[in-house]
């Protein structure tokens, strides 16, 4: 009994402390700034509610074994949730996995307004991925800012329709959330022949998207110091290499507690990285080179740009979770429309000022063409940028490793990395080192930040963001269409294919290109 007591008191300890956290969030978000603003911070966020889950079952386990052993009353249902071995019972409330963390059914969770949820999308699509939109300007020109125009309008629309996929009619005609994830929507396409092909499908290209995601937080680390100590005799790989070490340390993270206090931190890394940026063009603006920017294309180099542009509008992953935990879900649309009306504007504002300040000098991360005293102390703040960001894609690329391969009950391919009392098996950290390393080893071998970023945004994001929605919404939801909406996916579908298609091939041989060069060196 006094077991139980400490435990409900722990209970209401958290929940006032998330509460406070949840109004400093919302006061920061009315200030322009959002305690989570990394590019995954929206999905990563709610993994903490997963850690709880997970120590509410090992609370209540020692409740059992002591109730069992002293006699005393059973734990009442729905107090046991979600352990990490798999084996505790779930609250009948419980939906399914997204990949990135276990979503619950929001019940007795706080919800968050419009605005919050706007910051949220904002801060997933204006991270500091935008410092490789100015190079898209070099090898597009004015067809690049409209590329940066068309990708905010077509995943403005690819979002609320998949938002669409997760509702259908009732028997009484009302229109009922029956579906709560990215993964739901897919399965729900496969089935009945099969139901779990679509879910499998979303998870790869998640788990693709967050390594590639850690692989250019470390090339732009390596890059970034390099650039800013050029007279050091240490070379990009070295440099790489000792982000690397320092990085180690993720593979021992149980939650993103001790995470989550540096977020604050990296907003006002990025705010002082675009203010710094921006003032600096600005006051070159007399040197603008507006005869630079023209109508052509690098038939060769654009398709790359094409998968920059779209990695830096991926969101869709994180939607489901965001409009399901809305106080009032009708204004998703609404806050969709601003959100990347805001983003259009702020980009290609970004781009074209940075390209015109640098016209054909234009580099893959536009922070290298500034003056070497303000860039050292920019790309500091950008180094302490990406390495506090790491680890969010990192632990979320690990729980869906974990889920999929290791957690999956019967249909795991191999067995538990976490024993009985829910500690990380030796052999499981083993591997969490050697995704830190395989990171590494990639970032060695291909440092090409805008390669790897096109890559990714080709084959990952224009598949998240444009194919599987439109294909999706057809599926589903084609009974009910209008002609044009049907002329809209269909033509997504298309256009989102094509770009793909070429954007991937132009990136991998760009790639193997870089890496031959490299293996020769």
């Amino acid at each position: 009994m006094a077991t139980l007591i400490r435990s409900k008191i722990s209970n209401v300890a958290t929940s006032v402390s998330n509460k406070s956290q949840a109004k400093v969030s919302g006061m920061f978000a009315r200030m322009g700034f959002q305690a989570a603003t990394d590019e995954e911070a929206v999905g990563f966020a709610h993994c903490d509610d997963l850690d709880f889950e997970h120590r509410q079952g090992l609370q209540m386990d020692i409740l059992k074994s002591e109730g069992s052993d002293e006699g005393g009353e059973p734990p009442l249902e729905g107090d046991i949730h979600y352990q990490r071995d798999g084996t505790g019972p779930l609250p009948p409330s419980s939906s399914k996995d997204e990949g990135v963390c276990s979503e619950l059914s929001g019940q007795g969770k706080p919800k968050i307004t419009a605005w919050e949820a706007g910051w949220n999308v904002t801060n997933a699509i204006q991270g500091m991925f935008v410092l490789g939109l100015p190079y898209a300007i070099l090898h597009g020109g004015y067809l690049g800012l409209f590329l940066i125009i068309f990708a905010a309008v077509v995943c403005c629309y690819t979002g609320k329709i998949l938002i669409a996929c997760l509702y259908e009619e009732n028997e009484d005609g009302e229109v009922v959330r029956v579906r709560d994830s990215y993964v739901d929507i897919a399965n729900a396409c496969c089935t009945p022949r099969f139901p779990s092909l679509g879910g499998r499908i979303v998870n790869v290209a998640q788990i693709i998207e967050l390594v590639m995601t850690c692989i250019l937080y470390v090339v732009v680390s390596g890059n970034l110091m390099y650039n800013s100590f050029p007279n050091l005799p240490v070379s990009q790989k070295s440099w790489s290499i000792i982000a690397t070490a320092v990085l180690l340390p993720c593979a021992f993270l149980k939650n993103l507690k001790a995470v989550s206090k540096f977020s604050l931190l990296c907003t006002l890394a990025h705010f002082v990285i675009n203010v710094l940026v921006i003032a600096y063009c600005l006051s070159r603006a007399r040197d603008w080179a507006w005869d630079k920017v023209k109508f052509y294309i690098d038939v060769k180099k654009f398709p790359i740009s094409i998968g920059i542009i779209v990695f830096s509008y991926t969101s869709q992953i994180f939607l489901p979770s965001l409009e399901g935990n809305m106080q009032n879900p009708k204004e998703f649309h609404c806050m969709m429309n601003w959100t990347h009306i805001a983003a259009c504007i702020l980009k290609g504002l970004f781009a074209l000022v940075a390209y015109l300040t640098w016209a054909d000098e234009t580099k893959e991360v536009i922070t290298d063409n500034l003056p070497s005293t303000i860039r050292a102390v920019v790309n500091l703040f950008l180094v302490a940028k990406a390495l506090l960001s790491y680890p969010l894609p990192f632990f979320a690329a690990v729980e869906v490793l974990e889920r999929s391969l290791f957690q999956d009950g019967s249909r795991a391919f191999f067995p538990n990395c976490y024993g009985g009392d829910g500690r990380l098996k030796s052999w499981g950290l083993t591997l969490r080192c050697a995704l830190v390393v395989f990171t590494l080893l990639m970032a060695i071998y291909v440092p090409h930040f805008a390669l790897l970023m096109g890559l990714t945004g080709s084959l990952t994001g224009a598949g998240l963001c444009f194919l599987l929605p439109s294909l999706f919404h057809l599926k589903l939801l084609w009974r009910k269409l209008l002609w044009h909406h049907v002329f809209f996916d269909v033509a997504i579908f298309v256009i989102g294919g094509i770009c793909s298609v070429s954007g991937f091939i132009h990136s991998l041989e760009g790639l193997i290109e870089a890496f031959r060069t490299n293996s020769e060196d």
